[in-house]
């Protein structure tokens, strides 16, 4: 498995077990819906979380929730309303991104709660 894709699996991994720290409940983990995916869907009480988990080296210059621009986040509206349906869930949507940085000391972790809101 190239590097990229571990890198990927552990900040997915660190974010779960942050969510989990914060008291939040886990729902699903890359859930899919076509070509879209969600990265961590969890409850928070009464709301239902998407997070979108991005993680880089500590070589990259670039901020990890930078790369979640305009079109990332109507997918990633689109998925959730999708989830929302398939579920049956009657909870309001919040949109966070949980930015990691590995560094050679552990990962740094930026959560962002309601880091965007959807566009009607």
């Amino acid at each position: 498995m190239a590097e990229h894709n571990n890198l990927g699996k552990n900040g997915e991994k660190a974010a779960v077990e942050h969510l989990l720290h914060l008291g939040m409940e886990i729902l699903d983990t890359n859930w899919r819906f076509k070509h879209l995916e969600l990265d961590i869907v969890a409850r928070d009480k009464q709301t239902l979380v998407v997070a979108e988990v991005k993680t880089r080296s500590y070589s990259t210059v670039q901020q990890p929730a930078d790369s979640v621009n305009k079109q990332k986040q109507k997918w990633l509206v689109e998925a959730a309303n999708a989830y929302v349906q398939a579920k049956g869930i009657d909870l309001e949507v919040r949109f966070d991104i949980i930015s990691i940085i590995e560094t050679r000391n552990g990962m740094k972790i930026d959560h962002i709660p309601d880091a965007f809101y959807p566009r009607m």
